[in-house]
């Protein structure tokens, strides 16, 4: 299946975002229920900034899969943040074959209620599309298909339909490379990634154009040993960022990072513990 047009380049951006815990401290908490397989997660960030007027600001999350017994329809998400906003997020696959339906909502303001639909049933290829019900002129579309060693795709809304966001990737072994064209086409990023060694990885990018213009970053992930990680990335601002992720035990996952900003002499760290 190809990705989104989002994740065109993931294989790479992810070795150089993900898993970086450099700021604050955070706990996350996953639990799935017997009430119809419903899942609780919570995300607590300990000693909040001050402007929270709260020291563990937290966000809870649900998802239900079959809500009342429901099997025709999945809450996928329903979401109350540290200010008491809601989202949710609810879908069903059960219309036709390679049709998924989605609607989105925060509870509270009617012109922000979002539907749509992701559509699979065309080998290879991946149709997305999303509109706001008060107004379906504004909506976001895109495609995506996967051709032998190469994925592209192009994402459009009603502000860029003459000029939509391209992007595509390729794959050949311990390679991949990405490049999507963005903002009227001014905008260019390339991505990289390399998988030196079974435990060895090493990706980087840069943006041409915008206001991101410049911007570069190159990192690597290593696998220590299985379950103990290491990840640095170094970028255009002189800043270094390293993170360790460590499975002390299933289900019990311990991330640190810390980051320093050579030009300023800064520093900051974090840590997020994952029980689930």
């Amino acid at each position: 299946m190809p990705a989104k047009f989002d994740d065109i380049s993931k294989k790479a951006t992810a070795v150089l975002n993900d898993d970086y815990q450099v700021s604050g401290y955070q706990l996350k908490t996953k639990q799935k229920t017997s009430f119809d397989g419903a899942v609780m997660s919570a995300q607590v960030d300990l000693w909040g900034a001050a402007k929270d007027n709260c020291m563990t600001p937290a966000k809870l999350t649900w998802k239900l899969p079959k809500p009342l017994g429901f099997s025709a329809i999945t809450i996928d998400k329903l979401e109350m943040d540290k200010t008491g906003a809601f989202k949710l997020e609810a879908l069903s696959e059960k219309l036709y074959p390679g049709l998924k339906v989605n609607c989105k909502s925060d509870l509270t303001d009617i012109a922000k209620i979002t539907s749509g639909f992701t559509y699979t049933g065309l080998k290879d290829t991946q149709f997305m599309f999303d509109t706001k019900a008060t107004a379906p002129q504004e909506f976001t579309g895109e495609i995506t298909r996967t051709q032998g060693p190469v994925t592209f795709g192009a994402k459009l809304t009603h502000k860029n339909i003459t000029k939509p966001d391209l992007g595509l990737n390729f794959a050949s072994g311990p390679f991949f490379g990405a490049l999507t064209a963005k903002e009227g086409l001014k905008v260019f990023t390339g991505a990289c990634y390399y998988k030196a060694t079974q435990d060895l990885q090493c990706a980087a990018s840069y943006t041409m154009g915008g206001k991101a213009d410049g911007n570069i970053s190159v990192g690597l992930a290593y696998e220590i040993q299985k379950g103990l990680s290491l990840k640095a990335k170094i970028q255009q601002d002189q800043s270094v960022s390293t993170s360790v992720k460590h499975v002390v035990s299933k289900g019990f996952t311990v991330t640190a990072g810390a980051k320093y900003e050579m030009a300023s002499g800064k520093s900051t760290y974090g840590v997020q513990l994952s029980i689930e």
